[in-house]
């Protein structure tokens, strides 16, 4: 059975088995060769002639020679190569892995070939995309807002002036293999205790600290250290933060009134428009080459004005995405969120979308079209209206599925998620393959 998975399609070994077969091959006839050259060239009933005879089964009729040494030889190839897969792959086998090897191998070459999707954003929405997205390719790069304010990301970003590692960690954890393991590690809170005792530690997920360690051995270089620890925890693919700054947010309410920062603003209603400082901040380089080598670009999902524009309105990251050639696909919320976009339909979103990033920005937009998924008890949110078309122009393709928790009207399920986004992608690459054919 174990030798029957190593050779199924997909895994790489059949076409070098074949090479060391016919390698093997050429000796065994080479060295028939040289044994029938020496019997010719000996004397006859001399004791070496007798002894080749006794070793190529002279004494017995020609076809059964011929079955003889097949049925040992196959024996010795089967027994011989078991044993060579165990003691190369056993070393490798992870301890308390309830998978066999050639499974583990056979998934990770499957993973390879899948696209290279670049998806942008933070909070929950961007985690849930990710770990939909894992379990169809590899070949993903999370690039993470870096404008928390708020929490054990805004209490590291004070005391040690680092961008905020709250959204980073999430999406490590969505990532990562042993992601129950992993999510239990890292999202493990330290308790906070008497507050008259202060307490370094009290609040602090482990993620937190992890990518603030890294940063520091790293000489407080952000983004070397965020790559470190993806390699260290082997996620499927990479996070990267959208740049190495700490960025602070800014927004104007539609009554003029202005707010700053992250963890205010997602508490507010009637947003009009919102912006970053540094402005001219510089984006990571591993950001700009994910976008440069994409297949597919998402946009999404996450908290439209405090999770998804603080990373697109990165003046490099704008300005890659408006270049690339590749469908770009913005997912919108199932939900709407109390205060930050309470009240905004579909065509709402990608309109304040659309007032960020300009004209033309997305190709593709993805919503939820079943509305009847169990809400929580205390949620005050609604399920984002369908309305369409937006105001604006060219006019992006609108994919409609059942994309929702069925048991959360407030979260996307990632697997069905994962699958209709690469369902789109499909569709529009082949749309747009049959394009440039009749353009030909």
């Amino acid at each position: 059975m174990n030798v029957r998975r190593w050779l199924k399609p997909g895994i790489g070994v059949k076409r070098w088995l074949l090479v060391v077969f016919s390698g093997l091959l050429l000796l065994a006839l080479a060295f028939a060769h040289l044994l029938r050259q020496l019997s010719r060239d000996l004397e006859p009933g001399g004791l070496p002639g007798v002894l080749i005879d006794l070793a190529t089964l002279q004494f017995l009729p020609y076809p059964l020679r011929g079955l003889i040494v097949g049925a040992v030889g196959a024996v010795l190839v089967i027994v011989g190569g078991y044993k060579v897969m165990r003691v190369m792959t056993d070393p490798l086998r992870a301890p308390d892995a309830d998978q066999p090897l050639v499974e583990v191998i056979y998934q990770k070459r499957q993973l390879a070939r899948g696209p290279r999707v670049v998806a942008i954003g933070g909070g929950t929405g961007l985690s849930s995309l990710l770990r939909g997205l894992k379990e169809h390719t590899s070949n993903l790069t999370a690039i993470v807002t870096v404008a928390d304010d708020g929490g054990s990301s805004g209490v590291l970003r004070k005391e040690l002036g680092i961008p905020p590692v709250g959204d980073l960690r999430n999406c490590i954890v969505a990532l990562a293999d042993s992601e129950p393991l992993m999510r239990e590690l890292l999202q493990y809170r330290f308790p906070v205790g008497d507050p008259d005792e202060a307490s370094g530690l009290g609040g602090h997920p482990v993620g937190n600290l992890l990518l603030a360690a890294m940063t520091a051995v790293e000489d407080g270089d952000f983004e070397e250290g965020v790559r470190r620890l993806n390699r260290i925890l082997a996620v499927r693919g990479q996070v990267v933060p959208v740049t190495a700054t700490p960025l602070t947010l800014h927004a104007e309410l539609r009554d003029g009134t202005l707010v700053d920062g992250q963890s205010l603003i997602m508490r507010t209603a009637g947003i009009a428009r919102v912006w970053i400082s540094p402005e001219d901040v510089e984006a990571t380089g591993d950001a700009l080459a994910a976008i440069a080598e994409a297949d597919l670009i998402v946009l999404g999902p996450g908290s439209l004005y405090t999770s998804l524009l603080p990373s697109l309105l990165v003046p490099a990251i704008g300005r890659a995405i408006a270049a690339s050639p590749v469908p770009r696909m913005y997912v919108c919320n199932v939900a709407t969120q109390e205060g930050e976009t309470d009240g905004l339909d579909l065509a709402a979103h990608v309109e304040a979308l659309a007032a960020h990033l300009g004209p033309g920005s997305v190709d593709l937009v993805m919503a939820n079209n079943r509305l009847d998924a169990r809400a929580p008890a205390d949620w005050r949110a609604r399920p984002v209206r369908l309305q369409w078309p937006p105001a604006v122009q060219p006019r992006p393709h609108l994919v409609l599925d059942d994309v929702v928790d069925h048991d959360n009207a407030h979260r996307h399920d990632p697997d069905r998620l994962a699958a209709a986004v690469l369902r789109a992608y499909e569709a529009e690459t082949t749309s747009r393959r049959r394009a440039a054919v009749r353009s030909a």
